[in-house]
C-alpha cells in the first residue's frame, strides 16, 4: 500500500498518481475508521482521463463505495483538479457489465 503524505506535503502529492491523490483528500474528510474500513483495501489500477479505474477487494465493498461515497470522491476529484474524471471501482476477476 502507498504511504500518503499529509496535507503539508503538498509539493509531493503532485507525485502521487490521481488516486492516491483523492485519498490524501478523503483521508483528510472522513472518521479514521471509515476511511480504513473502506479505502484502504483499495488501490490504483489505471487512469484514461475520464476514468481512474481502481480495484477493490470485494463486491460488497465495490457496492458500498459506489453507493455511499460518489459524493465525496466526486468531492476530492474536483479538488485535485479533476472534475472531468470518473472513478470506476472494480473487483478484480469480475466483469463489469459496462466491458460486456
Amino acid at each position: 500500500m502507498t504511504t500518503l503524505p499529509t496535507n503539508s506535503d503538498d509539493d509531493r502529492a503532485e507525485d502521487l498518481n490521481a488516486w492516491d491523490q483523492v485519498l490524501v483528500r478523503l483521508r483528510a474528510e472522513l472518521d479514521g475508521e471509515e476511511f480504513r474500513r473502506w479505502f484502504s483495501g483499495t488501490s490504483y489500477a489505471s487512469d484514461s482521463g475520464d476514468y481512474i479505474t481502481v480495484w477493490v477487494l470485494t463486491e460488497p465493498i465495490r457496492r458500498q463505495l459506489a453507493a455511499s461515497y460518489q459524493d465525496v470522491v466526486t468531492r476530492a476529484l474536483r479538488a485535485i483538479g479533476r472534475a472531468d474524471a470518473q472513478v470506476r471501482f472494480v473487483v478484480p476477476g469480475i466483469v463489469d457489465d459496462e466491458d460486456e
